[in-house]
């Protein structure tokens, strides 16, 4: 069931980043720019659309959030949300949609570095870390050599590595969240905070709102609400289900939908050989680091 699952997740968030070009494309032949207030603002609606609809299939919702840690919630909306989401939008105003399917891998190495420190688990191996170096070099080489339509690769490059660094610590705290609210309710309140935050920020842009969201973007946002609604809860199930360490190793499933999808979904982006070498790194990184954790930590069985 498990690589299933994750596939599903990774087929759902590689295709986020066309999506969100196809948006993007859409203002600019309405002589839309993707203004900061503008992209917060289509962040705000997506978020809580999905939120609110995970949090009408919970069964106990209001009760899980009377017995859970306001400040530990508003955390996890925050970095799950808010604050890795912003990050992502704007990397993707700036760089491209294959560049940002490929980092998006570099979640795992993240939770690799950040769980010792705040989780108490082992630190790496030496093995792991040359895993970790090994995909360090594939994100320098995939920003050296990103391919046509990159944009400004380097800044995309940086954004997109802290974002991911956003969602690895989201993941943390809700390794805290769940000892006492299900993966449906958390996920859910995460999200619909978050949209909330994002619709405060962009409130300039609500004058603009009959605009913006034309019947082609009203779509493509109904559709990205789903996507994070259905791919954020299940994979914060699995992480119920399952070490976290080894989920880290699969995500490796995601820089490679993302890459696929965006190179056959976006026009005018065509990868570099730095994007396919750099992606090989990264992928074998991820492997790599998935079959140590594999060798030192058991699994829960479903």
């Amino acid at each position: 069931m498990l690589p299933f699952a994750v596939l599903a997740c990774a087929l759902l968030w590689g295709s986020a980043f066309p999506a969100i070009k196809a948006i993007y494309a859409e203002w600019q032949s309405l002589s839309i720019e993707p203004t900061m207030p503008n992209r917060l603002l289509l962040a705000g609606v997506r978020f809580m659309i999905g939120g609110a609809a995970l949090l009408i299939l919970a069964k106990k919702p209001l009760q899980e959030l009377r017995n859970t840690s306001l400040i530990r919630l508003f955390a996890f909306a925050c970095t799950q949300t808010y604050i890795q989401y912003a990050l992502f939008y704007t990397a993707l105003a700036v760089s491209s949609a294959v560049l940002g399917g490929l980092l998006v891998g570099s979640g795992s190495i993240w939770w690799l570095l950040l769980a010792p420190m705040l989780l108490k688990s082992p630190w790496p191996s030496r093995q792991q870390w040359g895993f970790v170096l090994l995909g360090v070099a594939g994100v320098v080489l995939a920003v050296y050599r990103p391919g046509a339509g990159s944009g400004q690769a380097v800044l995309g490059g940086i954004l997109f590595c802290l974002c991911t660094l956003s969602g690895a610590l989201a993941l943390i705290i809700l390794q805290k969240i769940l000892k006492t609210m299900g993966p449906k309710s958390a996920t859910g309140y995460g999200l619909f905070f978050g949209g909330l935050l994002f619709m405060l920020s962009g409130v300039s842009a609500w004058p603009e709102l009959q605009v913006l969201f034309s019947t082609k973007v009203i779509l493509l946002t109904l559709y990205l609400a789903f996507v994070s609604a259905f791919s954020f809860g299940l994979w914060n199930y699995l992480t119920s289900l399952f070490p976290v360490n080894l989920l880290a190793g699969y995500r490796f499933l995601v820089p490679v939908c993302a890459v696929i999808e965006s190179s056959l979904m976006v026009s005018g982006e065509t990868p570099g050989y730095g994007i396919w070498l750099g992606g090989a790194l990264v992928v074998v990184s991820l492997i790599g680091l998935h079959r140590r954790s594999l060798k030192e930590a058991p699994t829960k069985s479903i």
